[in-house]
């Protein structure tokens, strides 16, 4: 795999694995027991918390990364011959 593919499946899985953390700790202002603000969608959380789900994001993804780097390098899975150009 050159640099430019593991980029693209880092960036792919980095995405993947966002959606998965952003529901963590999401709290609405009814949950948390503060006043909304007018015109604010009941639905909008009180603390987003994205810089920390975004390094817990980078985090998770650079493990798959790294497990997925290995299958694909010893051929965990048998299918080496579809990902070789030779």
């Amino acid at each position: 795999m050159n640099w430019y593919t593991g980029m693209m499946v880092f960036v792919i899985i980095w995405w993947c694995v966002l959606f998965c953390v952003l529901p963590i700790g999401v709290r609405t202002p009814e949950e948390a027991g503060e006043e909304a603000v007018p015109g604010q969608a009941s639905s909008a959380p009180v603390r987003p918390l994205l810089l920390y789900k975004a390094a817990l994001t980078t985090g998770i993804a650079a493990l798959l990364f790294v497990g997925f780097y290995f299958a694909q390098a010893y051929d965990v899975f048998g299918i080496g011959t579809y990902w070789r150009q030779e």
